[in-house]
């Protein structure tokens, strides 16, 4: 099982070894204590006595279902037309998201350019901000867009591909928009398109039972840190997730008073450091299910208010980043040439994966697995593509 495990979780690893500059030579054998709490945090589940709901004929139906009524959804209910979406942006112009600011993107040389580097995008979301300002989409208007990217450095288990797909969405706001009460109320929209997807899925296969709560939670990272402060963040999602069943925590990015963020979210787009109503930091965060096949805690969703100029600049000097400054899209946005704006991302596989109630993304995304994952899931009538 050490060894499965290793194999399992070695890419990822891999990654966070070198971008925190930890020593992973092959006679270096002073490994950090890093290493064991991946292990702790890192193992493949599998449900007892998993039932599969759906063959994978069928389940190809099932998610061009899912696909298309969600979006469907999603756009009529914030407002948002669809654009096309790059898979690569040129480095050095501040587009690319840094998700938690350690994760490598992958990229290569433009030879008819001189070289240039360009990297496989992590997520849009500054670049779809760049895109309501190039198209002067009025405030309570947006855009949406699919999503693909590649993260090497993903680790590769139930929730997690190499493989990343979603809708990147945006939407124009005034600066009196930038609250926590318009936060929460975008969130209710986003969460009521859930419900009713979900009562879709449940009309066309009856025996797919709907498991979400009629409204959406909502709760500080703070909240659940005072609560619950002997517990890790991930802990205390499970906690929340559990007790809600679905649950939006806020405030994703900022130092709590640990001295700790909740978890990392890159300094130039979610504005995490401004004052809300209720009392704390943030104007932005995830939305947690909880996955009753898995019974864990299931991001669905990160999202929030972004950045104005004023956030931009505190953000950059908390997290010693100010040369960023210098870039082409922070000096637009600094100058007024970004559009005040919310927006977010939705997991489509992972979307499909809670709604057909399966047990490993794998069974609704067609991706590269590890061999000995392919195994143990087919042993437990867990079929990947």
């Amino acid at each position: 099982m050490f060894l499965r495990l290793f194999a399992l979780s070695l890419p990822r690893l891999w990654c966070h070894f070198a971008a925190l500059n930890f020593c992973h030579c092959s006679k270096c054998t002073n490994y950090p204590l890093i290493l064991i709490q991946f292990f702790k945090t890192m193992a493949l589940i599998i449900p007892k006595c998993y039932k599969l709901k759906l063959l994978p004929e069928t389940t190809e139906v099932a998610i061009k279902l899912i696909k298309e009524s969600f979006q469907e959804r999603l756009s009529k209910a914030l407002n948002l037309r669809r654009v096309t979406a790059p898979l690569f942006v040129l480095s050095g112009t501040g587009l690319n998201d840094d998700l938690n600011g350690v994760e490598s993107p992958v990229g290569f040389d433009i030879q008819c350019m001189g070289n240039r580097h360009a990297e496989v995008v992590h997520s849009l979301a500054k670049w779809k901000r760049a895109k309501l300002g190039a198209y002067a989409i009025a405030p309570g208007y947006g855009l949406y867009t699919d999503m693909n990217a590649i993260r090497a450095c993903e680790e590769l288990d139930n929730l997690h591909s190499l493989y990343v797909d979603q809708w990147d969405w945006e939407r124009t706001i005034t600066a009196a928009d930038r609250n926590l009460d318009f936060l929460k109320a975008v969130v209710r929209k986003i969460y009521a398109a859930l419900r009713e997807t979900e009562q879709i899925v449940y009309e066309r296969f009856p025996h797919i039972t709907p498991v979400l709560p009629e409204d959406v939670a909502f709760v500080h990272a703070e909240q659940l840190l005072q609560e619950f402060p002997n517990l890790s963040p991930k802990e205390r999602e499970a906690q929340a997730a559990r007790r809600y069943g679905a649950v939006f925590i806020i405030g994703i990015g900022g130092n709590l008073s640990n001295g700790e963020p909740h978890d990392g979210r890159a300094p130039d787009y979610d504005d995490w450091s401004t004052p809300n109503s209720d009392g704390f930091l943030g104007l932005n965060g995830d939305l947690m299910l909880w996955n009753h096949v898995l019974d864990i805690p299931f991001e669905l969703s990160s999202m929030g208010i972004r950045v104005d100029e004023e956030a931009l600049r505190r953000q950059l000097k908390l997290r010693g980043c100010e040369e960023r400054l210098n870039l082409s899209f922070h000096r637009h946005l600094l100058n007024g040439d970004m559009p005040y704006s919310i927006g977010g991302g939705i997991g489509q596989s992972r979307l499909c994966m809670f709604l057909l109630q399966k047990a490993h993304i794998g069974e609704v995304q067609a991706s590269i697995w590890p061999e000995e994952q392919i195994e143990e899931c087919a042993k437990h009538n867990i079929i990947l593509m």
